[in-house]
Order: structure tokens, then sequence, then C-alpha cells
């Protein structure tokens, strides 16, 4: 999709115009064709500013990942330059992400076995995985997927993530290494160690300073608040020799830029690995897709979800097929951008060159970067991911949704980040299949002074029409209510005051019926007609009545069972048993 500034009827909407043709898989060739010059000062601009926190940001969330931080400008170069060209969103910034750390580390940590080229290897082959599962699901139009997972879900799942990442992080911020076993077992572990003296208290102070830096400078946006933070921190490094003090740094990194590479491991846990990557694809259109919405909402344009879906996932399979790892958008980064002047996509082209020239050209720039201060940037960006506030509103208007977002944050930290995402994925399905199995209903009856029918429980003085029931039910018909639903119709014909002769079904919330709850209908239409009372419905919809017709509940000759109100159905019963009923 393109987007003009504005509509002309309607200024504050965007007019959004399909494209045609092969162009509209590259939205970022699409971007060029209206390229205008003024622009490109701009995104130059932007992109050597958004530098200052790519290469110190990478770094870090390569080193939370599991792998050499080396890796992680890799990451940052790759997916770039390919979302430019698939990605549909001109502000979005792609790069490792700190809410994929705790993912990719459960897969690599077990099975690398310490080995860092190994670790690299199957990280790469989880992007592969990730980058696979988004572009197939954005070709079957599938971009709607993670809303499947409610807001309070999502809360839990993230809080679960960040708790974890913070964790993990602790032991490198107090220069001490543990084998992780978990977030339980590795506070347990790191608490152990700092009793027992093993603790750098250099590395500690650098770390520490540098998260306190980050985090008080957060508030100046305008701020390169962790190029600073780590730049303050090699430079200590270097005049205190704090390295001969067991302060561990970066050290020197390889010169060149990232090799194509095929990532594959022969005997390894291959389903480990596949559902890391569709855990990864997941969450990065998760947060991509609310982010991607975000700032489409302030640019005042439209973002095609599919189309970012497809974006997402060519970021990632061209990045695993380079030595890289999975990425997600930023929602540090792409701000920085946008503050920058940030036009088009261009940005992250200009930003990824600026860091392949500093692989090529200054690679040991940074050989004295202390790893307790990048673990403080990972905390920091941890520290973000934490929802509080908006769960304590939930708490207040609704607290079985807040019990369940705590209960999606519990199993993520007892049991880590893979199967918290299942947890997730579980919880969701249950919280569906609930709000469906367990819908309301209503018995509906004439209210002085108000125009309609309404529900009785509500409208206590509500008149009923002798001999017929009104039943609204305000939800699907599908197998897991069915039952439910013929139920709730046998108690509403048993507790009607008078001899009742027809039902009528106010269907206008039903917005589709299956095959299980069609041969329900039938039974019960069975069972009615012989107690004598006709079935009926209302305001069904178009679908839903095509649905009746070839499920075989609505027959040629039959149409007159259907009204288009409530008011012409009671109407229609009144005429047919000369009912004397005033409406």
């Amino acid at each position: 999709m393109t987007t003009e500034p504005a509509n002309p009827q309607n200024p504050g909407l965007p007019v959004v115009t399909p494209p045609t043709g092969w162009l509209r898989w590259l939205p970022g060739l699409l971007m060029l064709k209206q390229y205008q010059l003024a622009w490109l000062p701009k995104d130059i601009i932007a992109g050597l500013v958004l530098t200052t926190m790519l290469v110190p940001v990478g770094i870090a969330y390569a080193e939370a990942s599991g792998v050499p931080g080396i890796y992680g400008l890799y990451a940052t170069i790759v997916p770039l330059l390919a979302y430019a060209v698939f990605g549909p969103s001109r502000i979005l910034v792609l790069g490792p992400d700190s809410s994929l750390a705790a993912l990719i580390l459960a897969v690599v940590l077990p099975l690398s076995g310490g080995d860092p080229l190994r670790a690299v290897t199957l990280a790469s082959m989880m992007a592969v995985v990730a980058g696979l599962v988004c572009i197939l699901a954005g070709l079957l139009r599938l971009g709607f997927i993670t809303e499947l997972l409610s807001k309070p879900i999502r809360y839990g799942y993230m809080n679960g993530i960040a708790l974890t990442v913070l964790i993990s992080q602790l032991p490198k911020l107090f220069g001490i290494s543990i084998d992780s076993q978990g977030p339980g077992r590795d506070l347990w572990q790191l608490g152990q160690a700092v009793l027992g003296g093993q603790a750098n208290g250099y590395s500690l102070a650098i770390g520490a300073s540098s998260l306190a830096l980050i985090l008080l400078l957060k508030r100046f946006q305008q701020l390169p608040t962790i190029l600073i933070a780590v730049v303050l921190a090699t430079v200590a490094v270097g005049l205190l020799d704090l390295g001969e003090q067991g302060v561990k740094v970066l050290g020197e990194l390889p010169q060149g830029l990232p090799a194509f590479a095929l990532p594959w491991l022969s005997g390894v846990d291959l389903a480990s690995v596949l559902l890391g990557g569709i855990a990864v694809a997941l969450v990065s259109f998760a947060d991509t897709s609310v982010l991607s919405r975000t700032y489409a909402a302030r640019t005042r344009s439209y973002v095609d979800p599919n189309q970012e879906m497809l974006g997402l996932g060519a970021a990632n399979l061209i990045g695993g097929f380079f030595q890289g790892f999975p990425i997600s958008s930023s929602s540090s980064r792409t701000p920085v951008a946008e503050a920058a002047g940030s036009q088009t996509q261009l940005t992250g082209v200009v930003g990824a060159l600026a860091v392949a020239g500093l692989l090529m050209v200054a690679p040991n720039l940074l050989q004295n970067l202390p790893t307790s201060a990048l673990a403080a940037v990972v905390i920091a960006a941890a520290i973000g991911l934490f929802e509080f506030a908006d769960l304590k509103r939930i708490y207040r208007v609704q607290q079985w949704e807040f019990w369940l977002s705590i209960t999606c944050f519990a199993g993520v930290a007892a049991f880590g980040a893979i199967p918290g995402i299942g947890i997730a994925v579980v919880l969701a399905v249950i919280e569906f299949l609930w709000d469906g199995w367990r819908p309301h209903y209503a018995i509906l009856g004439r209210v002085e002074g108000i125009r309609g029918f309404h529900d009785i429980e509500r409208h206590p003085d509500a008149r009923l029409v002798p001999g017929l029931v009104l039943l609204r039910w305000d939800a699907p018909l599908f197998f897991a209510n069915a039952e439910l639903f013929q139920q709730c119709v046998l108690q509403a014909l048993a507790q009607s005051p008078t001899p009742v002769r027809r039902l009528v079904v106010a269907a206008e919330p039903v917005t589709s019926i299956d095959i299980t709850s069609a041969d329900m209908l039938a039974e019960l239409g069975q069972t009615l007609a012989g107690a004598g009372i006709d079935f009926h419905f209302a305001e069904v919809k178009g679908p839903v009545k095509d649905k009746l017709r070839r499920f075989g509940l609505l027959l040629p000759g039959e149409e007159q069972r259907i009204q288009p109100t409530v008011g012409a159905a009671v109407d229609s019963y009144l005429a047919d048993y000369q009912v004397d009923w005033t409406p």
C-alpha cells in the first residue's frame, strides 16, 4: 500500500492506494519512485545519528542472546538493508532486540555446548525459521494472528521475559560467571557468589554507573544516552587499565563484513530450534505490528500488516544466511530515527552502511568496552519492557484478566521463555473459548418508554408477550456452546409464565454457526415441533442465513421463519395466533 499525505474529503484520514504489479512486494523500491530530493539530507543525518545506538545496542543484545558481540552488528547491517526493500513502514528500525534475547538464549545456551561458532549457527537457524514462518504467514494473509494474544496475556509474557533478561545480565554486571539454569536458580547462584566474595567491584562500579546514567538521561530523548554511557565506560577502562583488575572487555572485533554462510548443524535438537524460531516469529511480529501501527497513526499513513510480516520475515531470513540472529523492530531506536528527522527507509540504509564502514575501517574502536556496561544497556532495556501501570487498571476493572496476566508471567519466570510463550498461547485459546463457551444471553420484553425489546433482568418491569419467548444469544454458535444454547432455550421455555407457542431467537449477535451447532439446532427444532412450539429467528445476518440454508435448516418455503427485526417477529406472531397484545 502507498499512502498520500491526506484525504481531500477528510483531511485527518490517509488516502490508501493499493499498488499494482510486482512492485507491491517491494515497498522500498516503490518509495524510491516517489522519493523527494529534499528528504535526502534528513535521511542521511538521521541515519548517522541512529548509528550511535545501533553499534552499542547490537553488541549488547548479541551478548545477551548468547553469541559474540560482533554478530550483533552483522544482525544489524543485513536486516536493515533487507527491510529497506521489503518493509512497508518508512520509519521502522529493525535489529537485535531485548524481547528476543531470552528466547534465543533458551535455545542457544543448552545446544551450543559453550562453542561460540556453534551458538552463532544455532541462532542463524532460528532466524531462518522465524523468517520463513513470517513470510508464509504474510503470504497467507495471517497478519491478524498476533491479535489472538490479549493485552493482559501480552503484558504477562513480556513482564516474564523482562525479568528473565534482567536476571540473566546480573552476573555480568557483577563480573561473575555462572552456568545458567533458569531465573530462580541463577539468582540463587548469584547470591552465593556475591556472598562468597567472587564479585568484581570494578565491574560492578562501571556497570552500575552506566545503568544509572542511562536511566537518568533517558528522559532526554535527544541525547544518545546509551552511546554516552558506553563511551565513558570504555574510556574509564582504558585510562585506568581496569582490564588488569579483572574487568572483562569486549576485545578485538574481526575486520570485515558478514559473509554468506549456510546455517546448518547436524545432530542437534531440531525441534527446539523450530519451536524457538516459531516463538521468535510470534513475539517479533507482535512487537513490530504494534509499533508499526503506532507510527502509521502518528504519520497518518497506512501499513499493510501482511506486508509488514513479509518485510520482517525477509529481514530475518536474509540475515540468517549472513551470520545474523533473530531480529525485531525496536521501540528504542525507532524514536531516535524519528526525532533525528527520518523521512524514509533510507535512514536504515545509511545506518547499516555506517556500521559496515566501522567494521571495515575501525573494528577495534570498542575493544575496551566492558561487558558490565553492555549488561547495563540490556538491563535498562529490560526495565523498559515491564508493564505495571496498565496492570493496575486491569486489576481495578477486571480482576480475572489481571490474574491471567500474572499466571502467564509466573509461567515464563518459572519455566523459561520458550515454554512461557506456549503457556501464553494456551491461555489465549482458553480465554477465547471461555468467552464463547459461556456467553451472555437474555430473555427480551417490552419496556414502556423505550423502543424495541430489552433484557428483562435489567428491566424487571418489562412486559412479556403471552405465548412467545424472545431469546437473544450474544455470541457465535459453535461446538463449545451448542449444548449450553440448547439448555438455555429449554430453561427459558420451562420458566415462561404462559404456555409457549413460538420461540424466536434474536440472532443479530450470532456471527457464525458450525456443523455441531447446526445439528443441535436441527435436533432442537424437532423437539420443539413435537411440543407444538414454532421455532423462528429474527435479525439473522446474511452469511449466517446462507449457512442455515446450506445445513438444511432453512428449507424452500420456510423464509417466513426468519424476520428482519424482533419487532417484525412479534407482529408476525400476534397476527398468526390472533393474540390481543399491545406493543
